[in-house]
């Protein structure tokens, strides 16, 4: 397949659709096994903008393992590569991914797969940021983290001893990046869903027109009162 970013990569972290192991602070609102179908269905609203556009190589880098046949499913669906998570905590996992990668690749982006205001031109606009030669890219989150980062090099400083799922993330990456002298191009401001109040923005964007997007079901899994 021709992309428009041949030289460049793009990874997708997302965990097993597990009950009671993934979206657990949208419970009790949702049941575990709602929750573990808002996952799945998040993580392929995120594959399904990935391949909106044939920008670069995609890579899901699936937790524990690849052997859930969800992982399988994804493969089937979606001309992508599997590989497993490495590390013992986030940090360490993302900087093993993104090393890798950029072992074989001039450029690589990495994504959760609970972004839905992460659009396909946000993935192509992050490409062209590293080819013109910026150190990364980042897409701040509103919760103090971020959904995106795109690396030319690997840059330990701005993965270890990170206090992840904190508000002082992206804070804190800037600081490092200021400290270590890279050239960091932000996004526009993005969110995630984490919480039962983010399920519901998403519900409500999704149920009036995110269902239309290229190979993309909405799942309803509205919120009990």
């Amino acid at each position: 397949m021709t992309t428009l970013f041949p030289d460049s990569v793009l990874l997708v972290f997302c965990k097993a659709p597990i009950d009671g192991q993934v979206k657990t602070r949208l419970q009790p609102a949702l049941t575990a096994s709602e929750a573990t179908l808002a996952h799945r269905q998040l993580t392929r609203l995120t594959l399904a903008r990935a391949f909106q556009k044939p920008l670069c190589e995609v890579q899901l880098y699936c937790s524990p393992d690849t052997s859930h046949v969800f992982f399988g499913e994804c493969a089937e669906d979606y001309p992508l590569t599997l590989f497993t998570q490495r590390g013992d905590d986030l940090g360490e996992r993302m900087l093993n991914a993104l090393s890798d990668a950029l072992a074989r690749h001039p450029h690589a982006l990495l994504i959760g797969c609970d972004c839905p205001s992460l659009s396909v031109d946000d993935l192509q606009h992050a490409l062209s940021v590293l080819q013109n030669g910026w150190d990364a890219v980042i897409a701040p989150a509103e919760d103090g983290g971020y959904v995106l980062i795109g690396l030319n090099a690997p840059q330990p400083v701005l993965f270890e001893n990170m206090a992840w799922g904190g508000p002082t993330v992206m804070a804190e990456t800037r600081h490092r990046a200021k400290k270590a002298s890279l050239a960091v191009h932000e996004l526009a401001m993005q969110w995630d869903v984490d919480t039962v109040e983010d399920w519901a923005r998403y519900l409500v964007l999704a149920k009036a027109g995110m269902k239309m997007e290229h190979g993309f079901k909405l799942i309803n899994t509205d919120i009990k009162e």
